[in-house]
């Protein structure tokens, strides 16, 4: 006995846009004469128009638009023209892979040129402060020479009621008004009237990053040499986790000192910050009070300390808080 012949049901009733059934409740628009035949159970097709519908589940009652995939072409091996089994269905057409994800701390709209942007820094202050951890602090000297170095260690100082802050209770004075300024905006201070520290503007009315140490990775000799001329005893040679290991250490070995005072991380020509080779997780960072701050009271206590944990170039280890973080 030969093969059955097929039935072609012609398209009815109204021009295109008509839907013929394929099972109970799917449909698919149709198109008189237009070649493609998709089946609708053992044996029977309708005319199709050309990639119309091909390889497309529907939800039961729904409708494809008018024209929908009109002039696509067909993946290989499904769609029109294919004679199934009783109850078996095509193949879902196959999902391109997905490319690698961006990194959680930044991605290609926060940089600039190769550097973080403003978008990097607009953030609340804890955020702010872990996601600077493993970004690359880049200074650039007069003679074309570069010193870099990966955050490793940042204190958070929400102004408003933490007691800590310079900002505390809103207090805006000349000396802090890099505080209140727009997110990466530079706020340089000198404490004992000898030491410089750097913080970073971030979101929040007087909130600001304390950068406390690096980890150098170029242009170590330059960093040596301005350590050497703010240091009492110049004839202990300093190793090179030693180097940036607290926030007057950072400041002195970029030579950097009041003058970058209110200015722009985003925008600077001297010094701005590039993303880090690698990124760091949470389960990377470190939570733990901060540094010299006994005056603050409960504020004290608080954790706003965050650093790479295992890192040589942080300034001070917390072990105890480093076990309630494993």
């Amino acid at each position: 006995m030969g093969p059955k012949k097929r039935k072609v049901l012609p398209a009815r009733g109204r021009r295109r846009g008509l839907c013929a059934e394929l099972g109970p409740g799917l449909c698919a628009e149709l198109e008189p004469g237009a070649g493609l035949c998709a089946e609708l159970e053992p044996g029977l097709c309708a005319e199709l128009e050309p990639g119309l519908g091909a390889g497309q589940e529907l939800e039961p009652g729904q409708e494809l638009e008018p024209g929908l995939g009109a002039g696509q072409e067909l993946e290989p091996g499904l769609g029109a023209g294919q004679e199934l089994e009783p109850g078996q269905e095509l193949d879902p057409p196959q999902q391109q892979e997905e490319g690698p994800l961006s990194s959680v701390y930044f991605n290609t709209a926060e940089m600039t040129n190769g550097r973080l942007s403003s978008s990097f820094f607009n953030r609340p202050c804890v955020t702010l402060a872990k996601e600077f951890l493993g970004q690359v602090m880049v200074r650039k000297f007069p003679d074309g020479r570069e010193v870099k170095g990966r955050i490793v260690e940042t204190e958070a100082y929400l102004g408003g009621e933490d007691q800590a802050s310079h900002s505390r209770g809103g207090r805006q004075t000349p000396r802090n008004v890099a505080m209140f300024m727009s997110p990466g905006t530079m706020y340089v201070y000198q404490i004992y009237g000898v030491y410089f520290c750097l913080n970073v503007s971030s979101q929040g009315d007087g909130a600001a990053v304390l950068l406390r140490s690096l980890e150098p990775l170029q242009g170590l000799d330059a960093m040596r040499h301005f350590r050497s001329q703010r240091r009492k005893n110049t004839g202990k040679l300093l190793k090179d986790h030693e180097l940036c290991n607290g926030p007057s250490k950072l400041c002195q070995a970029l030579d950097i000192t009041k003058t970058f005072d209110r200015g722009d991380l985003a925008t600077g020509t001297e010094i701005w910050m590039e993303p880090g080779p690698e990124n760091i997780s949470a389960a990377d960072i470190v939570s733990t009070s901060r540094i010299g701050i006994g005056y603050a009271g409960e504020w004290f206590s608080k954790p706003l300390r965050f650093y790479i944990k295992g890192n040589k170039c942080v300034s001070v280890v917390d072990r105890k808080a480093e076990k309630v973080n494993d």
